[in-house]
């Protein structure tokens, strides 16, 4: 099952602002900060790539198909 993706914004108490996307695989998560940006009316000041922009995409179907492929 595939985790749906999300964003975890946290605000400390002297008001740095950090997010982490989560169930997000690859560049997806890139696309957010254009809109994180927006909608917070900041900058990026630092980013870091999670584990989960280095994990592939995985499609299921096509990996049981492959299985499925008999040798002659």
């Amino acid at each position: 099952m595939t985790e749906k993706p999300r964003i975890v914004l946290t605000v400390t108490s002297d008001g740095v602002v950090s997010a982490e996307t989560k169930g997000l695989v690859g560049s997806g998560c890139l696309d957010y900060i254009s809109v994180l940006e927006d909608l917070l009316e900041a900058r990026t000041v630092e980013s870091a790539y999670t584990a989960d922009y280095n994990r592939a995409n995985v499609n299921v179907q096509n990996l049981q198909e492959d299985r499925n492929v008999e040798c002659a």
